[in-house]
């Protein structure tokens, strides 16, 4: 079953018809969903090549019953969606508008890409953790979206990680007071669609699941208004006695022209400790893992796209403060390796993810794609630093050194894809003002950068 999902987005302006949000969802094969998140009382019209069509309820304006969620009870509360969200399929190649306000154009091939993850403000009581969410250089997604949406991109790519104001901000703390929280429609406006508006209006999105969007989360905003396929009893995350169901893992291919694919995988359920094979998560794993396999083979150059990501790393200090180094996410691989003693096909050749709040490269000599993690464009950033240079000999994966590592840690920005070849894509790190403040290419499987650590 697929969890994660791609899409693409395209905000229009609210008008009198109510109408919120306008989108246009891509599916598995590329197949085209246009939505629109309305107050009306009933849905538009969509208008294709000048022929009005009815669009379908996909999902009523309705506030849903207080469920177990990964909050506390004194910091949960039911979920309000006041906002009607209403579908459509679309036909390949020919003009749509809804409300008199043009949908985005596909296009055969995309050559400019950006790439944002982890966006939301991190509001958080178990943490402690109140970000600044009324302060735009605390939480610079507004910034970042309207600075990428100049660089004008053909394409975003979001890996994850769109909700987390969770929790109430604590009335001591006048930069966060008053913000919306929960998981309903207002927090969902406030960390995505809101801040991000021209970059939605920019460019079609492909959409990563995040775990901050698993059922115990965010995951009832993240059916009704995003995923691609029919929304249906039992996978909508309103019951929690169905949450197995509602995060259940997945892998689909996004085409994006020129014999290149995303490869879309929702492994967001995985942790940092090995996942044993009587957990029902290592049979679902490891069927990501062929269809990776089987989708990538079809490809001529193939991107894999995950929250966690898959064969990089991050830092955490010691009780004693010395900085330790760790695989990302070892859920994954020890499901992986049990596929594949490389982890990933021979057919991936970029790995992106976020999940880990800042900018990393990292590039393999053999057996490995690159991973490119930027997790880095908006919630509270990682600030224990990752080295300039990695430990000899040391390795986030098993029998290989890296050959090439760069990082940024305490950095707000986005990542730009240009495509210059069959298998050669340029890539830049942007910082908050769209700033070049790294340089990396793309041959393959494997990629340089310019700077070993930005700062």
């Amino acid at each position: 079953m697929r969890r994660a999902a791609a899409l693409v987005l395209a905000l229009a302006p609210a008008c009198a018809t109510g109408q919120e949000a306008t989108f246009v969802v891509l599916g598995e094969n590329g197949q085209a969903v246009a939505r629109v998140m309305t107050a009306a009382s009933a849905c538009p019209l969509l208008e294709v090549s000048g022929r009005a069509t009815a669009m379908m309820v996909r999902a009523p304006a309705q506030t849903i019953a207080e469920r177990p969620t990964a909050s506390t009870p004194e910091n949960a509360k039911p979920t309000a969606f006041p906002v009607m969200t209403c579908e459509a399929y679309l036909p390949a190649g020919s003009p749509a508008s809804i409300g008199g306000t043009a949908l985005p154009s596909l296009q055969h091939a995309y050559r400019k890409i950006v790439v944002i993850g982890d966006t939301g403000c991190r509001l958080k009581a178990s943490d402690d953790a109140y970000q600044a969410c009324n302060d735009p250089k605390a939480y610079p997604f507004a910034r970042i979206a309207a600075r990428a949406a100049a660089w004008k991109p053909d394409l975003v790519i979001h890996v994850g990680d769109y909700l987390y104001r969770e929790n109430p901000c604590v009335e001591s703390k006048a930069d966060c007071r008053r913000s919306p929280w929960g998981y309903g429609w207002d927090a969902w406006n406030a960390d995505l669609f809101e801040p991000g508006k021209p970059l939605l209006a920019a460019a079609p999105w492909i959409v990563i699941r995040g775990n901050h969007e698993n059922c115990a989360r965010a995951g009832q905003g993240w059916w009704r208004f995003v995923d691609p396929r029919p929304l249906a009893p039992g996978r909508d995350c309103n019951d929690a006695a169905n949450d197995a169901r509602g995060d259940a893992a997945s892998a689909y291919a996004v085409p994006i022209g020129g014999g290149a694919t995303v490869v879309v995988a929702d492994l967001a359920t995985a942790g940092d400790k090995p996942i044993a094979p009587t957990d029902p998560r290592f049979g679902e794993f490891a069927a990501v893992y062929d269809g990776i396999r089987e989708l990538a083979a079809k490809a001529r150059f193939a991107f894999v796209a995950t929250h966690k990501p898959i064969v990089g790393l991050s830092a955490a200090r010691q009780d004693n403060g010395q900085i330790a180094l760790r695989p990302a996410t070892t859920g994954i691989q020890s499901v992986f390796s049990t596929r594949d003693p490389n982890l990933l096909p021979e057919t991936v050749d970029v790995a992106l993810a976020g999940h880990v709040h800042l900018w990393e490269q990292i590039s393999y000599p053999t057996r490995y794609p690159t991973q490119f993690i930027a997790g880095f464009s908006g919630t509270l950033e990682d600030v224990v630093p990752l080295p300039a240079k990695l430990p000899i000999r040391y390795s986030p994966v098993s029998d290989a050194v890296p050959e090439a590592f760069s990082s940024w840690t305490d950095g707000f920005g986005f990542m730009t894809l240009e495509r210059r070849g069959l298998r050669h894509w340029s890539v830049r790190v942007r910082n908050v003002e769209g700033r070049i403040v790294n340089r990396c290419s793309v041959e393959g499987r494997r990629s340089h950068c310019s700077v070993a650590q930005v700062k």
